[in-house]
């Protein structure tokens, strides 16, 4: 039984890293589903310290991939309108065009929201931009988690 909780954590790994770039799947949390598969097994123990620790920075970093867009729109000089644009563009393309919406969601939302705000162009699109470069920096920040977990597991077998 040992060997199917390993592959099922070693498959939460990897759908959890396709899940840093793909919307529908909850990346950092399915990847941490797999230290805890590793875990009860006999032959790996993980401290309780590491779960925690590791269970926060799950959290905190789920959290900041919903905030990073609009501290991106907010740092290109956006608005109220921006971030109010930027939240919009990404439900809406969350759930109208996945998977391209979530990406290109923010950055037109941002873009649209300042227009709408009465922004000039350009300062509409460095707003714009502001959130996606906010939206690349929320996909590093859980490739990075889910790479020290996929490290980790490795480790831990070998």
């Amino acid at each position: 039984m040992e060997i199917v909780w390993i592959i099922l954590g070693a498959l939460c790994l990897l759908v959890g890293l396709a899940g840093c770039f793909l919307p529908a799947l909850p990346g950092p949390p399915l990847a941490y589903v797999g230290m805890l598969l590793l875990h009860i097994t006999d032959r790996v123990q993980f401290t309780v310290t590491q779960l925690i620790v590791w269970a926060i920075l799950v959290i905190v970093v789920q959290v900041l991939d919903y905030f990073t867009p609009l501290i991106g729109t907010k740092y290109g000089g956006g608005s109220k309108w921006g971030n109010r644009g930027c939240i919009v563009g990404t439900v809406v393309g969350m759930f109208l065009f996945p998977p391209w919406g979530i990406i290109l969601g923010p950055l037109v939302g941002a873009i649209i929201g300042e227009l709408l705000g009465g922004k000039l162009t350009h300062e509409a699109l460095k707003a714009g931009l502001g959130a996606f470069v906010g939206f690349l920096l929320g996909v590093v920040i859980k490739v990075s988690l889910c790479g020290y977990f996929i490290y980790e597991f490795v480790a831990a077998l070998v």
